[in-house]
């Protein structure tokens, strides 16, 4: 394998030491499917990237992500981190506008905005979002460790999909968001066979009052007992919010925090809107460079 260039990201990061981390690696076309899944546990966060090419085909770079417990075809916070890293590293050019990713889901297109006010945030449209079954409250209050009257009955529980399935439970307030801890077995009990595994919990109750909605995000499905920031799963809850009418209304500019309860305070923004039936999804926040260094075999 010889030695591999790789950087260490904070996405979804207001500042370092904050967000959820990533690892990108380059050189990614040398290793083996196995080399990329021990690597991916070797670093052992959410997720860890590998840009197979350093020249686009199809107008955009091919990538692969893993997690701790295998490969998944997309992710949020390893599409906007592999961007930011393959904008200032490889191609050296911080005016680029927008840069696309070849994932397992689909070509994914990042943009990148610089404001005086808020810096550089970074942009992905995902996919439209697809929806699946509804679930009784019943049924995942105790995966969660809640009661039933924690859970907001206005809207459903739902299996959402914008590229990675993921479970929405809408809760009553922070106080239930807190207090939510998964027990594996049953977890793992309920997940059985059911297309979306990951469980996002969400309330519009925020920790910080600049913010709009506050979030949790488990997947021990994927070696993650909890994400610190969920692209993909807050650009799943942007489709529901939409859809369900969550604030009355068909479209959504809002602030999304997670990450408070395990130390990683993290802020997503999420914009969508439904026209003529079909929903469009951004999701976007900053990528921080904190390492680089290399690997070697």
């Amino acid at each position: 394998m010889g030695k591999m260039p790789f950087y260490i990201v904070d996405v979804f990061a207001e500042e370092k030491y904050a967000g959820n981390q990533l690892a990108v690696f380059r050189s990614g076309n040398a290793l083996g499917d196995n080399e990329m899944q021990c690597i991916a546990r070797e670093m052992n966060f959410s997720e860890t990237t590998f840009i197979l090419s350093e020249t686009q085909r199809d107008g955009g770079f091919d990538v692969r992500i893993f997690t701790p417990g295998e490969e998944v075809p997309f992710a949020g916070h390893p599409t906007l981190g592999t961007a930011h890293i393959i904008r200032t590293e490889i191609l050296s050019q911080n005016n680029v506008g927008q840069i696309k990713l070849n994932l397992k889901t689909g070509q994914i297109p990042v943009s990148f905005n610089d404001s005086a006010e808020m810096g550089i945030i970074c942009w992905m449209r995902q996919m439209e979002p697809v929806f699946g079954e509804t679930i009784n409250a019943k049924i995942i209050a105790p995966v969660l460790n809640l009661n039933q009257n924690d859970i907001d009955d206005r809207f459903p529980i739902e299996e959402i999909s914008t590229g990675l399935p993921h479970i929405l439970v809408p809760l009553c307030g922070l106080d239930s968001l807190r207090r939510a801890r998964v027990d594996k077995n049953k977890y793992f009990e309920f997940i059985k066979n059911r297309w979306a595994k990951p469980v996002l919990i969400f309330c519009a109750e925020p920790h910080n009052p600049q913010n709009d909605i506050s979030v949790r995000m488990f997947a021990d499905c994927f070696g993650i007992p909890e994400d610190p920031a969920t692209g993909s799963g807050n650009g799943c809850l942007a489709g529901y919010l939409v859809r369900h009418r969550y604030w009355g209304r068909d479209e959504i500019d809002i602030r999304s925090e997670q990450g408070y309860e395990i130390g990683r305070p993290s802020l997503l923004f999420l914009k969508a809107g439904e026209k003529n039936g079909k929903i469009s999804i951004s999701v976007g926040g900053k990528a921080i460079t904190v390492a680089k260094g290399e690997f070697s075999s």
